[in-house]
């Protein structure tokens, strides 16, 4: 049977509901449909049993505790959530932030709108890798820092953070540390405890979950995290994130967590041989493609090249009704400005714009694997011919 065309591999966008989610959250938009904090009647206390449930599948595959898992509607919302909420609860003791360059724009632009605000914050430089060095983030701290902010695996060019390091240099120094983990929850492993982690992002539809959903991690003791709201209503969440909670949303996430947890070592060999042969073989016709990222200190689902002189954006095009990839991030694609990410660790703005992401995913098997090689092989070699 052949595979379906277009190939998906662009999995760091989003991935596609995994069917044995599906069929755990369809119950709750019709027939379970009751509101979570509704829990005087049966309805309202079988959701909020759900919603108790996922809690838990959350909380146990990042080694926390249930009643630190708070839902939002996304990673981005819990950036916010963890930023600003720290900002102001924290204002008495400081009003310096320290993150990096390669982080999320839901962390950038955070720290620009904290920035207008009259607090400080820093931009730590990475390496050509996209690794930032521990040191200078301990050499970044000060009397007034309150928070460092810096993401577990990047989104782009798939470089893992040494984040256990980094939480225990913010420890040392009594300065509360949060990672955005959206493109590592359900990937690669996660203890909060082991990795002096403190707040702690991720989002459902990373993990073949539903849109619309994700979570935030708060450390509830050694140290005690608060967080001052950023959105006021009914008071849900324990005052932290008001609003009616998305059950079904949160039931599949739950489940997306709880099926990650027993399947992610399977896969990481197969992604590791698939995305190192694939470059292999761009290398072998084109000797001057580039990796961008960490050689091994990766997602190993994630490859991200430049092939120089040639047009990301024209590749894309030219295999779209075959392939499905992506020039960068899912946030950023309809912008012509270059890669922030790609110019921090050194490419030109030009070798940027040739720059292709490869995400794989549990959808892909070794037939799309060869096809996606072929394809993007003929098509590099059209590309050179016209030009």
């Amino acid at each position: 049977m052949e595979s379906k065309r277009p190939v998906y591999m662009d999995h760091h966008a989003t991935t596609p509901v995994d069917p044995r989610v599906l069929e755990t959250m369809l119950p709750y938009f019709s027939e379970t449909f009751g509101n979570a904090g509704s829990i005087d009647h049966v309805y309202g206390a079988v959701a909020a049993d759900a919603v108790r449930k996922a809690r838990e599948q959350c909380a146990h595959i990042l080694n926390a505790s249930a009643d630190e898992i708070y839902f939002t509607s996304g990673a981005t919302e819990s950036d916010n959530i963890a930023i600003l909420g720290v900002a102001e609860q924290y204002a008495s003791k400081g009003d310096h932030i320290i993150t990096c360059v390669t982080e999320h724009k839901a962390v950038l632009d955070t720290g620009k709108h904290l920035q207008k605000t009259g607090k400080s914050v820093t931009y730590l430089p990475v390496d050509k890798y996209g690794l930032v060095d521990p040191s200078a983030v301990e050499a970044a701290i000060t009397d007034k820092t309150v928070l460092i902010s810096i993401m577990t695996a990047n989104n782009e060019i798939g470089t893992i953070a040494p984040i256990k390091e980094i939480g225990k240099i913010a420890h040392d120094h009594g300065v509360i540390f949060h990672t955005d983990a959206a493109q590592a929850v359900g990937h690669i492993p996660m203890d909060m405890k082991k990795m002096n982690i403190d707040l702690l992002s991720f989002s459902g539809h990373k993990i073949y979950g539903p849109k619309g959903i994700g979570g935030l991690y708060v450390r509830s003791s050694s140290p005690r995290v608060k967080l001052s709201p950023v959105m006021f209503g009914g008071g849900q969440e324990k005052g932290v994130r008001s609003g009616t909670l998305n059950v079904p949303g949160i039931v599949g996430m739950g489940k997306a967590l709880a099926i990650a947890e027993k399947e992610m070592g399977k896969a990481e060999k197969q992604y590791r041989q698939w995305t190192t042969q694939m470059f292999d073989s761009f290398k072998d016709v084109y000797p001057s493609v580039m990796l961008n990222g960490h050689p091994t200190k990766r997602l190993a689902h994630n490859l991200n090249v430049c092939f120089p002189g040639i047009e990301s954006k024209a590749l894309i095009h030219l295999l779209k009704d075959d392939l499905a990839i992506s020039a960068g991030s899912a946030c950023t694609t309809t912008s012509v400005e270059p890669s922030h990410v790609l110019l921090a660790i050194g490419r030109t703005v030009e070798e940027s714009h040739s720059a292709v992401r490869f995400g794989l995913g549990r959808g892909n098997d070794g037939d799309d694997f060869h096809f996606s090689i072929d394809m993007i092989i003929k098509c590099i070699q059209a590309i050179k011919k016209i030009s």
